[in-house]
């Protein structure tokens, strides 16, 4: 099968590997209709984690099950399924729980070295019946795709900034998973919510998604806003050094900064004492897709969530080399991109 290899930072190919085995009796193989480029698949292409050997990436893929093991129970050849990008074992007490950050033999993610990269023809999917989600009725390729991680992402940021209705909410960055924040926020009943980020056309998605836009630094702004007292809740969906340290000076005293963008493996210099007297609450989130999928399956079938825009380039798996460059250029115009085969 083909698959998209990292060689080196900055070296992705398309290579032709040996097919993937069927993981267990529980599990099952997919054949791969689209996968997505996520803004965390950067990290590896743009050096910020070890690399050891060339690693197949990606994470977020839909395609139809063409061979299943012997345990397996809801799922048949022939059924087009979206796949998680957080894995379980689908058995213990932390996966009955529909959230597989909290599996007791502990989570994994596909691609990165452990289990295969999305961005094959092919992907074994271990405990296919936890991990699977059979395409749901009158859903485009793309909102399939964002369910497999970053809408669920962006949903669960909403989720655990923890504000009430009407009040104020800031998302730092306006990649996708910000911008899904942001309409996570709004349907959550957030009163008003800034976006910000410093390319304008990521700002004007996010206006148009009923945000207020701000190019950073925004806490002057937010800050004039509210009175001085400063946001409700941040999401932090950049996750860099600089995003964090904004969320804390950014959010009121009492408030939640909900973290979702992934950090580099450089220590966060976190500033507890301040933190403490402000008493503000720092969540930390790898997302429980699973558990999302009852909730923003009816909000995108309704229309209530709508991710037109979000994806901005289609192109085909052989393109990835090229496609990953476009994503890291972080350009007007280019916001996501989805790998058809």
């Amino acid at each position: 099968m083909k698959s998209v290899l990292l060689e080196a930072p900055g070296r992705v190919r398309v290579e032709t590997v040996p097919d993937p085995a069927l993981p267990g009796a529980d599990g099952a193989v997919i054949e791969v209709k689209a996968a997505a480029i996520c803004g965390s698949d950067l990290h590896f292409y743009e050096g910020d984690y070890p690399l050891i050997e060339p690693v197949a990436l990606g994470h977020e893929a839909i395609g139809t099950v063409v061979e299943i093991g012997s345990d397996v129970r809801s799922f048949a050849p022939g059924d087009e399924v979206l796949v998680s990008s957080v894995t379980g074992c689908g058995a213990c007490v932390g996966c009955a729980t529909f959230d597989p950050v909290t599996c007791i033999s502990g989570p994994l993610i596909f691609g990165g070295g452990v289990l295969g990269g999305a961005q094959s023809e092919l992907l074994a999917v271990p405990a296919a019946d936890f991990q699977l989600l059979r395409l749901p009725a009158d859903l485009t390729t793309e909102e399939a795709l964002l369910l497999t991680d970053n809408l669920a992402t962006g949903w669960a940021a909403a989720q655990r900034a923890d504000f009430s209705a009407g009040e104020t909410v800031v998302v730092l960055g306006l990649g996708a998973v910000g911008l899904c924040a942001v309409q996570s926020a709004i349907a959550l009943g957030a009163g008003t919510v800034f976006g910000v980020d410093p390319v304008e056309g990521r700002r004007l998605r996010a206006d148009r998604l009923g945000a207020r836009s701000l190019e950073p630094p925004a806490l002057q702004t937010v800050m004039e806003a509210t009175g001085g007292r400063g946001a409700a809740a941040v999401i932090d969906a950049v996750g860099s050094d600089g995003s964090m340290t904004d969320a804390l000076n950014i959010v009121r005293a009492g408030g939640t900064v909900s973290v979702v963008g992934v950090h580099n493996l450089d220590p966060f210099p976190f500033p507890a004492t301040l933190s403490l007297i402000r008493s503000i609450t720092l969540r930390m989130t790898l997302a429980p897709v699973q558990r999302t999928w009852p909730q923003l399956v009816p909000l995108l079938q309704s229309g209530r969530l709508d991710m037109s825009g979000i994806f901005t380039d289609t192109m085909a798996l052989a393109d990835a080399p090229a496609a990953y460059g476009k994503v890291a250029a972080r350009t007007a115009d280019c916001v996501k991109v989805a790998l058809s085969l």
